[in-house]
């Protein structure tokens, strides 16, 4: 089979590569010369781990290619994808889908023979339809399919998650369609992948549907977590309790500071900005957005109770800084509030993650006083006042306390992750405070 994925972003990047290791002939096309031109040497321009290996191998072994010109493959591809960005637009928070009908217009112009348009974007309801006006616009009499085929990828295990699945939605309208894409995702049939076939609008709901669930059940184990310092309760025995019920399940309850990422937060929104349209209430959403949204923007308070009410001149060291560990994505990560209000009350900070550094040091370009840039954890927290975990690396889980403690200006670490036992800190000498935990 022969495929061609237009965008070389997370998902087009990821999918693309994923489908030449099936053995699919896959060209990737994007519009950024430079770009292009570096994945060709088989630089790439996101860490994800094991990917620059895997798209260096296919292709060595001839699958994999990438170019800037979209016409040269539109009609020689089996299916064409669309993975490009669909932003929150600012204002209303629905999804920017500029890029998608965009892309639309230009398959458009090139294409004449069958082939599946594949939205693999996340999308609202009913842009599969509109897509698909488009391109029949312009081309009347052709025949062509427009399908849905919503990615489910995790940043940090992405390379899996495609290639072990939970499983794939497929959203499609005619046989012809439905017989080229179970095709296409056939060396899933060997591990009794589930794919399950829906109308488009459909698959394009279900993506929607369970980001939204999951961002609630982190906002409510997150709610949970502060009763439980007010009640003297253990966040952690309770997620424990909560998710050995199997209609319940145990993933998605860590209690944290909020939950960010390219998803979740564009995601929630677009689906509330999406119910409205419709005239149908999704309060609890609605609920989910607000409540995570003051989460980020309150962290700071935390910090500034445990170390007197004041934060005037006092040195912060903060490990972690991307959305979650094995990414180096920085879009909507608590860091981004955490870091402005800690500078707002005066507080100088040293910073240090292990991937996002280049992205964070253009995002706070402009506050150059008060923020120091480490390239090692134990550097970094020479000297503060305090220590801040915020995101969950490998290479935070197991620190030499003895050395953090001769470090630090004060033995005090904030945990937001509850990756340590409180016990072994409080023997360490340490001043410990974590979420949810006595």
């Amino acid at each position: 089979m022969k495929i061609c994925i237009i965008g070389t972003g997370y998902v087009g990047l990821v999918s693309g590569t994923c489908f030449a290791e099936f053995g699919v002939q896959v060209v990737c096309i994007d519009k950024d010369e430079k770009k292009i031109k570096n994945l060709k040497k088989g630089l790439i321009p996101i860490f994800e781990p094991g990917l620059d290996d895997l798209v260096k191998k296919n292709i060595n072994q001839g699958r994999l290619k990438f170019d800037t010109k979209l016409h040269r493959y539109v009609n020689n591809s089996d299916a064409i994808f669309i993975a490009v960005g669909t932003p929150s637009r600012r204002g209303d928070g629905h999804a920017d889908l500029r890029y998608v009908f965009s892309v639309a217009e230009e398959i458009a112009e090139s294409i004449n023979n069958y082939s599946v348009i594949v939205t693999k974007s996340t999308v609202p309801v009913g842009t599969g339809k509109k897509v698909k006006d488009i391109i029949k616009k312009k081309k009347k009499n052709l025949e062509f399919d427009v399908a849905s085929n919503p990615e489910f990828l995790r940043e940090g295990s992405a390379i899996n998650d495609f290639m072990r699945p939970d499983r794939v939605v497929i959203g499609c309208e005619s046989d012809r369609a439905k017989k080229i894409l179970s095709e296409l995702y056939r060396p899933l049939y060997l591990l009794e992948t589930p794919i399950l076939f829906t109308k488009r609008e459909t698959a394009e709901l279900i993506k929607y549907a369970a980001n939204a669930f999951l961002a609630t059940k982190i906002t409510f184990i997150n709610e949970i977590s502060d009763l439980c310092e007010k009640v003297g309760a253990n966040v952690s025995d309770v997620s424990t309790g909560m998710g050995l019920d199997g209609r319940i399940g145990k993933k998605f309850l860590h209690p944290g500071p909020g939950y960010g990422g390219s998803c979740f937060p564009k995601d929630t929104l677009a689906l509330v900005k999406t119910a409205k349209d419709y005239r149908s209430e999704l309060k609890l959403v609605e609920e989910v957005v607000k409540s995570n949204k003051n989460r980020k923007k309150n962290i700071y308070k935390r910090v500034k109770i445990v170390l007197g009410g004041s934060l005037k001149n006092k040195k912060i060291t903060i490990l972690g800084l991307t959305f979650k560990p094995n990414t180096d994505d920085m879009r909507d990560s608590p860091s981004l509030d955490l870091i402005p209000a800690l500078l707002k009350e005066g507080a100088k900070l040293n910073l240090y993650d292990p991937q996002g550094m280049p992205e964070a040091k253009k995002i706070f370009k402009n506050y150059t006083n008060n923020i120091f840039w480490f390239k090692d954890a134990y550097k970094a927290m020479t000297k503060s006042n305090a220590l801040i975990i915020l995101t969950e690396w490998n290479e935070f889980r197991a620190l030499d306390l003895t050395k953090v403690k001769k470090l630090l200006y004060s033995p005090i670490i904030i945990d937001f992750r509850n990756i340590y036992n409180p016990d072994e800190l409080f023997k360490q000498g340490m001043e410990y405070y974590s979420v949810g935990r006595p």
